[in-house]
């Protein structure tokens, strides 16, 4: 069993670029593997390695600045879920576009998973899922409003498109570990929003904690690794990666005629070109034969 960790951080960091060297190195030499993502505002990413190996670069995390109240989640995984380690430097650790946003000033209020129930079940609350579409589409929290955004950067429009309908209601908001809740109450606190809450630990903590039988969640909840997706108790979903858009697919969805392994699938079949499937299905013919040769291959996932 490999251990999983998804982790974020909000802290000021002055130089992020010095950070990187040691910590990939620490996490290579651990047998480490995954993708953080360093910022000025801090760290975000999802590893997975032996129990060691993970304990190492954790404390390695917390030792720096202003990150000894780093929180992680953990889950486990059968097969490795990450091909190779990358650590990477961005301008944002989780991409708004907001530069007036800063989730170290003041977010809305945490609910834990225990109490999200009720608090989503009042009449005056709405519920919001803050994930895309494509996430969205394999399950979310009954009753919340999805947004259709293919991705974060557009939910600030969104918001300003809809913000009529929330008249006097209370927001809810979710998404998968929490960093993104973030961000966006703090955009909604800045946008005169009183009363804004959002569920800590985000969904991965609620499908640990909450029993199934007492879950207001249905479906499963996408994942950024190997795995795809995961449902209560944190157990592998059923769900793969079409490679020619990267989004979830079920076993039969294989079985329609859009399917072409490693090239397209029914919901991208008409958004890539005919050069670019020649490109995919070139990028696959290069995995076949390195499986044949019993050698992995970078463009390898599940």
């Amino acid at each position: 069993m490999f251990t999983v960790a998804a982790l974020y951080h909000f802290t000021s960091f002055a130089d992020p670029a010095a950070l990187k060297p040691p910590l990939l190195d620490l996490c290579r030499a651990q047998g480490v593997t995954g993708t953080l993502l360093l910022a000025k505002e801090g760290i975000n990413g999802t590893i997975a390695g032996s129990r060691a190996g993970i304990d190492a670069v954790l404390a390695h995390i917390r030792a720096l600045p202003g990150c000894a109240g780093l929180d992680w989640k953990e889950s486990t995984a059968a097969e490795p879920p990450f091909a190779r380690m990358k650590v990477r430097l961005k301008k944002e650790i989780v991409t708004m576009g907001q530069p007036d946003v800063d989730p170290r000033a003041r977010v809305g209020n945490y609910v834990t998973p225990e109490d999200w129930n009720a608090l989503i079940s009042a009449p005056d609350v709405a519920v919001i899922d803050t994930r895309n579409d494509y996430e969205v589409a394999i399950g979310t929290f009954d009753g919340a409003i999805d947004p259709q955004t293919r991705s974060f950067g557009e939910f600030p429009d969104w918001w300003e498109k809809n913000r009529d309908r929330f008249h006097n209601k209370r927001i809810a908001m979710f998404c998968t570990g929490g960093i993104r809740c973030e961000k966006s109450t703090n955009y909604l606190l800045g946008q005169g929003v009183e009363d804004v809450y959002h569920l800590k630990g985000g969904i991965l903590k609620y499908l640990e904690d909450v029993p199934e039988d007492q879950s207001m969640w249905t479906g499963e909840c996408f994942v950024f690794d190997n795995r795809v997706s995961v449902g209560h108790g944190l157990s592998e979903g059923p769900h793969e990666l079409c490679h020619g858009c990267r989004r979830p697919i079920l076993p039969d969805d294989k079985t329609r005629p859009e399917y072409e392994r490693g090239v397209a699938c029914h919901q991208c079949i008409n958004e890539t070109s005919e050069a670019d499937k020649a490109r995919f299905r070139e990028r696959q013919r290069q995995i076949d034969l390195a499986r044949d040769r019993g050698e992995a291959h970078l463009g390898e996932t599940r």
